[in-house]
């Protein structure tokens, strides 16, 4: 969302830190200007100031602030591994003041954004909180964002992933976590990841025994997964961190750790910001160009070693050749080093029997075959105004023409437009926003959800939302029977008799079927299993979906009774695959992947049906490209990406990566597109 630069005020003389946005619309304007607000009015040690804020026409947004020079705590992670228990507790406990300063504010003020990266240690061993893009300030029952709803796996806890509140004991599950991460070099377990209860969290005392068991408790316990079974306050946790060891029990005063050596980290070296699961956080820090230190210089040889060197392998040359060529037949080291050949029998090898690839499933069933009947629900009444028959053949086939959400007039509603970019008119004025479209067979209506209030990020939740559909031109909107609160993600089944739907009625994303012809609504996938994202094959026998394993968003599919499910791609946990997508032949599957460490920036991958249970390959060498649709000719992908200043539109390329063209230009988030299909 902004960029960071190190710069020199010079009427004063001193270093300073500018923050630029990259986000140039009103709204995130305005939450740039309130983050100013927010740090304008703070005073403590643990904390930068914000000492101005100002707005250069045409050009950008700055807040100017301390210039906390040091280290963070992932470089001193990065630095020395895993830090003591002592210097732990002393940070724990400095960020604790920090928060608690924070969180008793009138009105008080959440951080939202604890992490290694964001805990500054300076020259003289002094601790900071930095990084207040993602705070906010709740007044009373109502909150004031700044910057987007975002997480960061393994130290975002449960409800920050959804629409859930987030309170202090947001900021003390991260803390919590970020403890945990020091303690052990290792990101501990996803926090949504854990409410769906797919993982456990690993006990602190398992990756690292030498943490004394009163301080590993202190740190499981802010990371519950409930809020109410965490630490409540700030306070408490400071006090209990400096109560498990006896060193740190009678700490007064300002908190103040050891300093980071002289130059710190290499200039030549890059970090990543969060390293994979169940690995060192050592390995993170890589050189790019010369090693952080010099070797030593090599003690030269004098003339007289290498002329002993020289007789010596003169000598042993000179035996050797004797050796060998000394006569008589029984030699023994002519007949070592030159046996005589021994023949081989001639032998005819089979070339082996391929194997056929494995594949995972939960249960072998015969896939059955569906009787396709057309009984779509509401009936449509298209107005006769409405052009849907082109007179020549578009970009893509059909109709030429993408469904998709746009919030350029505020909350996001669903608008039509050209497959290139023209005639783009909006179609929906629900009073809560709307998204989320994904078109009948025959093109001639639209499921969507409402209330949208905003873009979510990979694998989110819309806890509040519900099922409609409308006629093509926007007119008949009416709400599905048997949605409810929590239910989103629709996609329309190829023979138009059902709607997959993502819903949390079982406390947590899980795939549902809803048979229009009898209105029932039945689960597809497992249970205890989070699955969203559902995306039917062409046949529509099966159901592609996102789904969190082993702290890592898989793609898998299902066949429609609920079995035989099976992973498609193959991406390890260093990356998340979400947003599944089959071509019209049904032979490719395309979905988004991310960089586990950054969910801002995706790009599109494809796997062959045929290979699935591997790993697929990007299109565009990972450029950002994100929740394609696929045209009904098989060729081109429409999809959301971000331009240089962070602004997100649709923009459209083939299935091969070629002829990459951009669609929409508004400030407002354009996202969603749904290629609109016909008989």
């Amino acid at each position: 969302m902004g960029s960071v630069y190190r710069a020199l005020d010079e009427n004063l003389g001193v270093e300073v830190a500018v923050k630029e946005n990259l986000f140039t619309t009103d709204e995130y304007a305005r939450q740039f200007r309130l983050e100013a607000v927010i740090l304008a009015n703070l005073r403590h040690p643990n904390l930068p100031r914000v000492t101005d804020h100002f707005v250069i026409g045409e050009q950008g947004q700055y807040l100017i602030m301390d210039y906390i020079e040091g280290e963070d705590l992932r470089q001193r992670m990065e630095r020395q591994g895993v830090i003591s228990e002592e210097e732990a507790i002393l940070i724990g406990a400095a960020m604790c003041d920090a928060l608690e300063y924070l969180h008793t504010r009138k009105p008080s003020i959440i951080h939202r954004d604890v992490k290694p990266g964001n805990v500054k240690i300076t020259p003289d061993g002094r601790i900071y909180l930095v990084d207040f893009g993602l705070a906010k300030i709740v007044k009373g029952s109502q909150a004031t964002t700044t910057g987007a709803r975002a997480m960061t796996p393994g130290y975002s806890p449960p409800e920050q992933y959804g629409t859930a509140r987030t309170d202090a004991r947001t900021d003390i599950y991260s803390l919590g976590a970020t403890l945990y991460a020091a303690l052990t070099g290792v990101i501990p377990e996803d926090g949504l990841a854990r409410a769906m209860d797919n993982v456990e969290l690993t006990p602190l005392r398992k990756r690292n025994p030498r943490v004394s068991r009163r301080l590993a408790a202190a740190i499981e316990k802010a990371m519950a997964v409930r809020p109410e079974d965490r630490f409540q306050s700030a306070a408490e946790f400071k006090e209990a961190l400096l109560s498990s060891n006896v060193k740190t029990q009678r700490v007064e005063g300002e908190i103040v750790v050891t300093p980071p050596p002289p130059g710190g980290l290499p200039p030549e070296s890059g970090a990543v910001d969060v390293p994979p699961p169940d690995k060192p956080i050592t390995a993170q820090l890589i050189p790019l160009s010369r090693p952080a230190s010099r070797p030593r210089r090599r003690k030269r040889m004098g003339i007289g070693c290498w002329v002993m060197i020289a007789l010596g392998l003169l000598l042993l040359a000179t035996g050797l050749l004797l050796a060998i060529f000394w006569p008589g037949e029984a030699n023994p080291v002519r007949a070592l080093l030159f046996p005589p050949p021994t023949p081989v029998p001639t032998q005819v090898v089979e070339p082996p029997t391929p194997t056929p690839l494995p594949v995972v499933t939960d249960e072998a069933t015969p896939t059955p075959t569906l009787t396709p009947t057309r009984t779509p629900y509401p009936t449509a009444t298209l107005t006769p105004t409405e052009t849907l028959e082109p007179s020549a053949t578009p970009l893509g086939g059909a109709y030429g023409q993408l469904a998709f959400a746009s919030a350029r007039n505020g909350l996001p509603q669903i608008f039509l437009m050209n497959s290139d970019g023209s005639g783009q008119v909006q179609i929906t004025n629900m009073i809560d926003g709307a998204c989320q479209p994904a078109w009948s067979p025959d093109g001639t209506q639209i499921v969507f959800i409402s209330p949208c209030r905003d873009r979510q990020a990979p694998n989110s939740v819309y806890s509040d939302s519900r099922l409609y559909i409308m006629n093509a031109n926007g007119s008949n909107v009416t709400p599905v029977l048997n949605s409810e609160p929590g239910d989103f993600d629709p996609a329309w089944s190829p023979d138009g008799t059902r709607i997959a739907f993502t819903s949390q009625r079982d406390g947590y994303p899980r795939i549902y079927l809803l048979d229009l012809r009898d209105n029932t609504v039945t689960p597809l996938t497992p249970e205890n299993v989070t699955a969203s994202q559902p995306a039917w094959s062409p046949q529509g026998d099966q159901v592609a979906y996102a789904t969190i394993r082993y702290n890592a968003s898989q793609i898998w599919a299902i066949h429609i009774s609920g079995t035989a499910a099976q992973q498609l791609a193959r991406s390890g946990t260093d990356y998340w695959d979400t947003a599944p997508l089959w071509s019209p032949d049904g032979q490719t599957i395309f979905y988004t992947q991310y960089q586990r460490s950054i969910l801002t920036r995706g790009w599109m991958m494809s796997i062959r049906y045929e290979n699935r249970n591997t790993e697929g390959r990007p299109l565009r060498n990972r450029d950002m490209a994100v929740n394609a649709t696929i045209s009904s000719d098989g060729e081109w992908l429409f999809f959301e990406a971000l331009d240089d200043r962070g602004n997100v539109d649709i923009y459209r390329m083939r299935v091969t990566g070629s002829n990459y063209a951009r669609l929409t230009n508004d400030p407002g988030l354009d996202f969603g597109p749904a290629w609109r299909p016909m008989p």
